[in-house]
């Protein structure tokens, strides 16, 4: 499905060209930040840390990755989301 005209898709292809390897990575890096925080702020308050992250996991990557790399997240005590 294509929702945006040639005009502007080309604008948006010049504007990323033209674009530094670190703005675009900022811009990715933002992206993905406030998709995890409209994620995040889906998920039932109730969850403990563990069953987050793996709410998490299974939202943002689906059936990206296998059970085991899901597993390993849920219970990485580094992680980000917070117990």
């Amino acid at each position: 499905m294509r929702d945006t005209s040639a005009v502007v898709a080309k604008l948006v292809a010049e504007r990323h060209r033209a674009m530094t390897a670190d703005e675009r990575w900022l811009v990715a890096s933002s992206l993905f930040d406030t998709a995890r925080a409209i994620v995040e702020s889906s998920l039932p308050a109730d969850l403990t840390g563990p069953q987050r992250r793996i709410a998490m996991a299974r939202r943002l990557y689906g059936t990206e990755l296998p059970e085991a790399a899901i597993a390993a997240f849920a219970s990485y005590r580094g992680a980000a989301v917070t117990d």
